[in-house]
Protein backbone atom coordinates (compact mmCIF):
# COMPACT_ATOMS: atom_id res chain seq x y z
CA UNK A 1 0.00 0.00 0.00
CA UNK A 2 1.55 3.00 -0.87
CA UNK A 3 2.54 5.43 1.96
CA UNK A 4 4.42 8.55 2.30
CA UNK A 5 6.65 9.61 4.82
CA UNK A 6 6.17 13.35 4.65
CA UNK A 7 6.32 16.21 7.51
CA UNK A 8 6.75 14.10 10.48
CA UNK A 9 4.23 11.53 9.34
CA UNK A 10 3.49 8.25 7.27
CA UNK A 11 0.21 9.14 5.26
CA UNK A 12 -1.98 6.69 3.51
CA UNK A 13 -2.55 8.19 -0.24
CA UNK A 14 -4.11 6.63 -3.24
CA UNK A 15 -3.29 7.81 -6.82
CA UNK A 16 -5.62 7.54 -10.00
CA UNK A 17 -5.22 8.49 -13.40
CA UNK A 18 -2.88 11.14 -15.01
CA UNK A 19 -2.90 14.70 -15.99
CA UNK A 20 -3.53 18.20 -14.23
CA UNK A 21 -3.88 17.36 -10.51
CA UNK A 22 -6.83 17.30 -8.26
CA UNK A 23 -6.56 16.33 -4.36
CA UNK A 24 -9.42 15.60 -2.05
CA UNK A 25 -9.33 16.27 1.75
CA UNK A 26 -11.96 14.63 3.22
CA UNK A 27 -13.79 15.45 6.74
CA UNK A 28 -14.15 13.76 10.05
CA UNK A 29 -16.59 10.86 8.91
CA UNK A 30 -14.47 10.12 5.84
CA UNK A 31 -10.99 9.01 4.73
CA UNK A 32 -9.67 8.51 1.35
CA UNK A 33 -12.81 5.81 0.32
CA UNK A 34 -15.18 8.81 0.67
CA UNK A 35 -14.45 10.20 -2.84
CA UNK A 36 -14.77 7.00 -4.71
CA UNK A 37 -17.52 8.53 -6.77
CA UNK A 38 -15.31 11.45 -7.82
CA UNK A 39 -12.04 9.25 -8.39
CA UNK A 40 -14.56 6.83 -10.88
CA UNK A 41 -15.72 10.36 -12.99
CA UNK A 42 -12.98 12.08 -13.54
CA UNK A 43 -9.57 9.40 -13.51
CA UNK A 44 -10.16 9.30 -17.29
CA UNK A 45 -9.23 13.19 -17.75
CA UNK A 46 -6.70 14.13 -14.29
CA UNK A 47 -4.37 12.38 -11.95
CA UNK A 48 -7.12 11.98 -8.87
CA UNK A 49 -5.29 11.86 -5.25
CA UNK A 50 -7.14 10.98 -2.17
CA UNK A 51 -5.39 10.44 1.17
CA UNK A 52 -6.05 10.15 5.00
CA UNK A 53 -5.43 12.88 7.10
CA UNK A 54 -3.66 12.09 10.49
CA UNK A 55 -5.56 9.76 12.94
CA UNK A 56 -7.86 8.79 9.86
CA UNK A 57 -7.96 5.54 7.87
CA UNK A 58 -4.58 4.24 7.43
CA UNK A 59 -2.75 6.78 8.68
CA UNK A 60 -1.44 7.16 12.41
CA UNK A 61 -1.87 9.80 14.14
CA UNK A 62 -2.60 11.61 18.03
CA UNK A 63 -5.65 11.37 19.28
CA UNK A 64 -6.12 14.71 19.99
CA UNK A 65 -7.54 18.00 17.51
CA UNK A 66 -5.19 17.89 14.35
CA UNK A 67 -3.44 21.36 14.60
CA UNK A 68 -4.32 23.61 11.36
CA UNK A 69 -0.59 24.24 10.76
CA UNK A 70 0.17 20.51 10.50
CA UNK A 71 -2.11 19.49 8.44
CA UNK A 72 -2.05 22.06 5.74
CA UNK A 73 1.84 21.07 6.10
CA UNK A 74 1.00 17.68 5.20
CA UNK A 75 -1.21 18.52 2.29
CA UNK A 76 1.95 20.61 1.31
CA UNK A 77 4.56 18.01 1.29
CA UNK A 78 2.61 15.20 0.13
CA UNK A 79 1.73 18.06 -3.01
CA UNK A 80 6.08 17.80 -3.28
CA UNK A 81 6.35 13.88 -2.46
CA UNK A 82 4.16 13.65 -5.47
CA UNK A 83 5.69 16.22 -7.63
CA UNK A 84 2.42 17.79 -8.41
CA UNK A 85 3.41 21.54 -8.71
CA UNK A 86 -0.45 22.46 -8.60
CA UNK A 87 -3.54 21.16 -8.29
CA UNK A 88 -7.16 21.54 -7.44
CA UNK A 89 -7.87 21.17 -4.52
CA UNK A 90 -11.34 19.82 -3.75
CA UNK A 91 -12.14 19.26 0.48
CA UNK A 92 -15.08 18.15 2.27
CA UNK A 93 -15.91 19.70 6.08
CA UNK A 94 -12.98 18.98 8.01
CA UNK A 95 -10.83 18.92 4.64
CA UNK A 96 -11.26 22.52 4.29
CA UNK A 97 -9.26 23.44 7.15
CA UNK A 98 -5.97 22.12 5.39
CA UNK A 99 -7.15 23.23 1.69
CA UNK A 100 -7.89 26.87 2.59
CA UNK A 101 -4.91 27.36 4.31
CA UNK A 102 -2.80 26.02 1.60
CA UNK A 103 -4.38 28.54 -0.73
CA UNK A 104 -4.12 31.46 1.48
CA UNK A 105 -0.29 30.50 1.94
CA UNK A 106 1.17 29.08 -1.42
CA UNK A 107 -1.61 30.54 -3.75
CA UNK A 108 0.70 29.32 -6.25
CA UNK A 109 0.13 25.78 -5.67
CA UNK A 110 -3.88 26.28 -6.22
CA UNK A 111 -5.41 26.36 -9.44
CA UNK A 112 -8.88 25.96 -7.79
CA UNK A 113 -10.64 25.52 -4.97
CA UNK A 114 -13.36 23.59 -3.39
CA UNK A 115 -14.83 23.64 -0.46
CA UNK A 116 -17.90 21.71 0.43
CA UNK A 117 -20.18 21.69 3.47
CA UNK A 118 -16.94 23.44 5.15
CA UNK A 119 -16.06 26.80 6.61
CA UNK A 120 -12.79 25.99 6.40
CA UNK A 121 -12.05 27.11 9.43
CA UNK A 122 -12.59 30.65 8.96
CA UNK A 123 -12.05 32.40 11.98
CA UNK A 124 -14.11 35.90 11.56
CA UNK A 125 -16.49 36.84 13.52
CA UNK A 126 -19.38 37.02 10.93
CA UNK A 127 -19.11 33.17 10.30
CA UNK A 128 -18.08 32.10 13.70
CA UNK A 129 -21.12 34.05 15.53
CA UNK A 130 -23.42 32.53 13.24
CA UNK A 131 -21.99 29.10 14.63
CA UNK A 132 -23.33 29.59 18.11
CA UNK A 133 -26.75 28.60 17.63
CA UNK A 134 -26.10 25.74 15.21
CA UNK A 135 -27.19 22.03 17.19
CA UNK A 136 -26.56 19.19 14.36
CA UNK A 137 -28.15 15.95 15.71
CA UNK A 138 -25.93 13.56 17.94
CA UNK A 139 -27.01 10.72 15.54
CA UNK A 140 -23.35 10.71 13.57
CA UNK A 141 -24.93 9.44 10.56
CA UNK A 142 -28.01 12.05 10.85
CA UNK A 143 -25.20 14.86 11.41
CA UNK A 144 -23.44 13.45 7.84
CA UNK A 145 -26.58 12.86 5.54
CA UNK A 146 -30.38 14.21 5.12
CA UNK A 147 -33.43 12.16 6.11
CA UNK A 148 -34.17 11.76 2.49
CA UNK A 149 -31.23 9.91 1.92
CA UNK A 150 -30.83 7.45 4.85
CA UNK A 151 -34.25 6.79 4.31
CA UNK A 152 -34.49 6.34 0.35
CA UNK A 153 -30.87 4.80 0.06
CA UNK A 154 -30.09 2.40 3.16
CA UNK A 155 -27.34 0.19 0.88
CA UNK A 156 -25.19 3.56 0.64
CA UNK A 157 -26.03 5.17 3.90
CA UNK A 158 -24.59 1.43 5.04
CA UNK A 159 -21.40 2.05 2.73
CA UNK A 160 -21.20 5.60 4.28
CA UNK A 161 -20.93 4.84 7.74
CA UNK A 162 -18.57 1.71 6.99
CA UNK A 163 -16.03 3.81 5.69
CA UNK A 164 -16.28 5.93 8.62
CA UNK A 165 -15.76 3.17 10.68
CA UNK A 166 -12.59 2.18 9.45
CA UNK A 167 -11.39 5.57 11.01
CA UNK A 168 -10.06 5.34 15.18
CA UNK A 169 -12.97 6.69 17.51
CA UNK A 170 -12.50 10.06 17.74
CA UNK A 171 -14.81 12.91 19.93
CA UNK A 172 -17.07 15.12 17.72
CA UNK A 173 -16.09 17.89 19.27
CA UNK A 174 -12.22 17.48 18.59
CA UNK A 175 -12.87 18.85 14.88
CA UNK A 176 -16.09 20.94 15.89
CA UNK A 177 -14.23 23.21 18.36
CA UNK A 178 -11.35 23.76 15.25
CA UNK A 179 -14.24 25.50 13.45
CA UNK A 180 -15.00 27.92 16.37
CA UNK A 181 -11.89 28.98 16.68
CA UNK A 182 -11.66 32.75 16.11
CA UNK A 183 -8.07 32.22 15.49
CA UNK A 184 -8.78 30.76 11.77
CA UNK A 185 -8.44 32.91 9.02
CA UNK A 186 -9.80 36.26 9.00
CA UNK A 187 -11.88 38.64 6.80
CA UNK A 188 -8.61 40.47 5.87
CA UNK A 189 -7.02 37.66 5.05
CA UNK A 190 -9.78 36.32 2.56
CA UNK A 191 -9.74 39.41 0.84
CA UNK A 192 -6.11 39.17 -0.80
CA UNK A 193 -7.42 35.83 -1.90
CA UNK A 194 -6.91 35.35 -5.52
CA UNK A 195 -7.07 31.41 -5.91
CA UNK A 196 -11.10 30.28 -7.80
CA UNK A 197 -13.23 29.05 -5.38
CA UNK A 198 -16.14 27.25 -5.66
CA UNK A 199 -18.57 27.15 -2.26
CA UNK A 200 -21.12 23.93 -2.07
CA UNK A 201 -23.40 23.08 0.58
CA UNK A 202 -26.15 21.14 0.85
CA UNK A 203 -30.15 22.54 1.13
CA UNK A 204 -30.35 20.30 4.34
CA UNK A 205 -26.79 20.45 6.21
CA UNK A 206 -27.30 20.85 9.74
CA UNK A 207 -23.30 21.37 10.81
CA UNK A 208 -22.98 23.95 8.36
CA UNK A 209 -26.48 25.29 7.16
CA UNK A 210 -26.51 27.34 3.91
CA UNK A 211 -26.81 30.87 5.70
CA UNK A 212 -23.38 30.30 7.40
CA UNK A 213 -21.88 29.80 3.81
CA UNK A 214 -23.26 32.40 2.53
CA UNK A 215 -21.36 34.18 5.12
CA UNK A 216 -18.26 32.52 3.51
CA UNK A 217 -19.14 33.58 0.36
CA UNK A 218 -19.63 37.30 1.28
CA UNK A 219 -15.60 36.67 2.60
CA UNK A 220 -13.54 35.35 -0.22
CA UNK A 221 -13.74 37.79 -3.43
CA UNK A 222 -15.16 36.29 -6.81
CA UNK A 223 -16.34 32.99 -4.91
CA UNK A 224 -19.24 30.66 -6.45
CA UNK A 225 -22.04 29.28 -4.31
CA UNK A 226 -23.64 26.27 -5.08
CA UNK A 227 -26.49 25.26 -2.86
CA UNK A 228 -27.43 21.12 -3.92
CA UNK A 229 -30.82 19.98 -2.78
CA UNK A 230 -31.05 16.98 -1.06
CA UNK A 231 -27.95 16.64 0.92
CA UNK A 232 -27.09 17.95 3.94
CA UNK A 233 -23.41 17.54 5.20
CA UNK A 234 -22.11 15.38 2.59
CA UNK A 235 -22.96 16.91 -0.95
CA UNK A 236 -19.93 14.81 -2.84
CA UNK A 237 -21.76 11.55 -1.33
CA UNK A 238 -25.87 11.92 -1.37
CA UNK A 239 -25.85 13.67 -4.32
CA UNK A 240 -22.61 12.54 -6.09
CA UNK A 241 -23.92 13.20 -9.80
CA UNK A 242 -24.77 16.96 -9.26
CA UNK A 243 -21.60 17.46 -7.09
CA UNK A 244 -19.39 16.05 -9.90
CA UNK A 245 -21.17 18.13 -12.25
CA UNK A 246 -20.20 21.28 -10.62
CA UNK A 247 -16.77 20.38 -9.61
CA UNK A 248 -16.58 19.36 -13.38
CA UNK A 249 -17.70 22.84 -14.77
CA UNK A 250 -15.79 24.74 -12.21
CA UNK A 251 -12.65 23.15 -13.49
CA UNK A 252 -13.44 23.84 -17.22
CA UNK A 253 -13.50 27.49 -15.82
CA UNK A 254 -9.92 27.99 -14.70
CA UNK A 255 -6.73 28.11 -16.80
CA UNK A 256 -5.98 26.61 -19.58
CA UNK A 257 -4.03 23.48 -18.95
CA UNK A 258 -6.85 22.39 -16.68
CA UNK A 259 -9.53 23.24 -18.53
CA UNK A 260 -8.34 21.53 -21.58
CA UNK A 261 -8.71 18.43 -19.93
CA UNK A 262 -11.86 19.10 -18.37
CA UNK A 263 -13.07 19.21 -22.42
CA UNK A 264 -11.35 16.28 -23.22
Amino acid sequence: MPFAEINGARLFYESHGSGPAIVFAHGRGGNHLSWWRQVAAFQQDFRCVTFDQRGWGLTEGPAGAPDPATVSGDLLALLDYLEIDRAVLVAQSMGGISTLRVALQEPERVSGLVLADTTGGIGDASVVSLLVDVHPPDDPLRRALSDGFIEGYPDLTFLFGSIGRINQPMPVSVVSDMFRNPAGPQGSDLAKMAVPTLLVVGEEDAIFPVHVIEAVHRLIPGSRLAVVPGAAHSTHFEQADVFNDLLGEFIASLDFEVAAAADN
